[in-house]
């Protein structure tokens, strides 16, 4: 515990003052303020995510940019998603250009471009994508797990909720951005997907599997700061792929260095081996550990059971499952308080928060889902907030109280559902995986 944290201290800090440190507590505030950042930009924006939608919301932002470079050409405008998502159609729908259609048929439109750039982490889409997050706009830093579409910017009737926070720092910006320029926007492997002619992910297969080997290796640079009284330190971090992995070693070590409590934000119950046993040593060492996850009714993968069932539906059930167990192994902690598990459900909405705070004192934002997937094979980061003097806490309290105000907390295993539970189609799915034990490779990649 007292190792993990002096690893947790020695981490190299970006000063912050925290009046300029704003939490947003729903997707519309995010859509609002990200759409009013780009409005006002007057030297860069950079938006990266998994995704950005070819629908309302996705044409919006699209749009935005676009008239932005219009009316400042000097502007750099670069957006960088992932190359396998955007050149897909939606899980289930027809075959399809995905995203990059609208790219194109913007690119034609406009006299100045813009770069969106398509990032292939891996060869193929299954093995690991863009999970990178953070929307840097001149010196202002817009950090959300959120992808750009209808639904994360809540732009009809239903939202997928995540974190927004809002920091004016031009050391974070200006490190958030030389990485994307140093280690992403000029390597071969990554390219413009606006352009009419595209490479095939076939022949870019050996610049991709350098591009990974090279991106195992970088790190945000920046100088040290000294965080004064009445300032938090921020620590950038980033990783893919298990070994040399800053992020998931020091996303152990805020669990492993926990005195008091850890409260664990994921949409997917299904942690690494190695978050479930630090998990675990806090329980026994007397930390009230809260976790707060999806109902599977919540999860983006939900097919309701009135709709044609897709193999795909079968993932928030198997989500139910592994927590059941959890819960009913742990159900004595559960009874003592000392375990606390918060399902969140609000309406048709869905649920996609990520993160942790630990003490008081550590906090970190990330686009992780502490799932094996994001462990072994996604580019991933996040930033640690360390917040000693809790100069922080009023906001991250009434972020918590916003996120807990949909929620059920659960007072045994008994209240989640069995197999027996679920829609035909759903059993039979998940005994048949469960009988050639694909479950334990599906874990891993989903």
């Amino acid at each position: 515990m007292i190792a993990s944290k002096e690893l947790l201290e020695q981490l190299p800090t970006i000063a912050q003052d925290p009046n300029a440190f704003e939490v947003l507590f729903s997707a519309q505030q995010f859509r609002d303020r990200l759409l009013s950042e780009i409005k006002q930009a007057t030297q860069r924006i950079y938006l990266v995510a998994l995704y950005l939608e070819d629908d309302e919301a996705g044409r919006q932002i699209l749009t935005e940019l676009y008239e932005a470079k219009q009316h400042n050409p000097d502007l750099d405008v670069t957006v960088c998603v992932d190359w396998h998502r955007a050149q897909r159609g939606l899980i289930g729908a027809d075959q399809s250009e995905g995203n990059a259609a609208l790219y194109k048929e913007f690119a034609r439109k406009y006299e100045h471009p813009i770069s969106i750039l398509g990032v292939p982490v891996r060869g193929k889409e299954v093995f690991g994508v863009l999970h990178l997050k953070g929307f840097i706009i001149d010196d202002t830093v817009i950090y959300s797990g959120a992808s750009l579409n209808n639904i994360y910017l809540h732009h009809n009737d239903k939202y997928r909720f995540d974190r927004y926070h809002v920091m004016a720092n031009p050391t974070l910006a200006n490190c958030m951005v030389q990485y994307i320029q140093q280690n992403i926007s000029n390597n071969i492997a990554v390219n413009c997907l606006s352009q009419v002619e595209r490479p095939t992910t076939k022949t870019l297969k050996p610049a991709i599997k350098q591009f990974r080997s090279l991106l195992t290796q970088s790190r945000y640079e920046f100088t040290p700061e000294l965080v004064k009284q009445g300032e938090v330190g921020i620590t950038p971090l980033v990783g893919v792929g298990k070994r040399r992995n800053k992020l998931n070693l020091h996303i152990n070590n805020l669990i492993a260095c926990a005195e008091k409590e850890i409260t664990i934000l994921t949409p997917y119950f299904n942690f690494p081996k190695s978050i479930a046993k630090e998990v675990k040593r806090a329980i026994k060492r007397g930390v009230k550990v809260t976790i707060i996850v999806g109902d599977k009714t919540a999860n983006d993968f939900y097919i309701p059971p009135e709709e044609d069932f897709k193999t795909i539906a079968g993932l928030p059930y198997l989500y139910e499952l592994n927590l059941r167990h959890f819960a009913r192994i742990n159900e004595g902690y559960i009874a003592s308080r000392q375990l606390s598990i918060h399902l969140w459900k609000h309406d048709n909405n869905s649920f996609h928060l990520k993160g942790m705070w630990v003490d008081k004192e550590y906090m970190l934002i990330t686009g992780n889902n502490f799932n094996p997937r994001a462990w072994k094979l996604d580019l991933e980061n996040g930033l640690l907030i360390k917040d000693p003097s809790k100069l922080l806490t009023e906001q991250f309290e009434n972020e918590l109280s916003s996120i807990l105000e949909h929620t059920n907390l659960i007072g045994s295993y008994k209240q989640l559902d069995t197999i027996e539970d679920y829609p035909e189609d759903v059993q039979r799915l998940l005994r048949k995986i469960k009988r050639v034990r694909a479950d334990r490779i599906l874990k891993q990649i989903l």
